[in-house]
């Protein structure tokens, strides 16, 4: 097989991003940490703040309803406002910011998501996982005006084991938008070790390996051949 440039790399990057859209790869993995966040809350059986809960589901009905709508933003703020105000280090407070997030996020008004977003990060709810899950959302949100650096030193907070995966693909992501080559095929790298031992789904990831150079020849396999097709002499 021929050697690949840098170039020749990045342009097959891009163009698996003009086939699946970069907003819409990113919407896709909003969706699923949204969803991931609003059960995993859910499993913790949080049973206070009962009213808060109950805004909280009308708030995620009222969004479903409203996808497409251009209005949705303005008309969900106040449900998401109250529910921040009656109780800002709750739960519920993070679980309502991640809602309007992915509205804003999906009306790609992606200032608006980091805004909402950036309201919950200090927050003091008694559960880790939730924060997590903040930083990662926000993170997307920040790399999608262009703020990578800032998107990087906010995946730092990403510090827990079951979040490491989705931090480090996070960071891949940024390095390409860098034009970072070589970065970026270490943290993809890391990030497929870290979903090989936990044995997630990795499709996407794949793709993104083998548009860097590192070729997957069988995504049963425990881990990546590291046959890279850059000619590195």
């Amino acid at each position: 097989m021929n050697a690949l440039t840098e170039d020749e790399q990045l342009d097959n990057l891009k163009s698996f991003t003009k086939k699946y859209g970069s907003a819409a790869v990113s919407g896709v993995l909003i969706a699923l940490i949204a969803f991931f966040g609003w059960n995993y809350w859910q499993n913790k059986k949080h049973h206070r703040l009962q009213n808060e809960t109950a805004r909280v589901q009308q708030l995620i009905d009222q969004a479903q309803s409203a996808a497409g709508d251009t209005k949705a933003y303005t008309q969900l703020a106040p449900i998401a406002d109250t529910v921040f105000k009656k109780a800002p280090d709750s739960a519920q407070a993070i679980q309502a910011q991640f809602v309007m997030a992915k509205v804003a996020f999906d009306q790609g008004n992606y200032a608006a998501a980091e805004r909402e977003l950036k309201k919950v990060q200090a927050s003091k709810v008694d559960d880790e996982g939730l924060l997590q899950l903040v930083n990662l959302r926000l993170a997307y949100a920040q790399t999608a005006q262009k703020k990578y650096d800032d998107a990087l030193k906010t995946l730092d907070l990403v510090t827990v084991d079951a979040f490491k995966a989705s931090a480090d693909e996070a960071r891949g992501d940024i390095f390409v938008a860098k034009n970072d080559m070589a970065n970026a095929k270490k943290v993809y790298q890391s990030a497929w070790d870290a979903t090989i031992a936990r044995k997630q789904e990795r499709q996407i990831l794949q793709i993104k390996l083998e548009s860097v150079g590192v070729l997957v020849d069988d995504q049963n396999i425990e881990r990546p051949i590291l046959k890279t097709q850059v000619d590195e002499s």
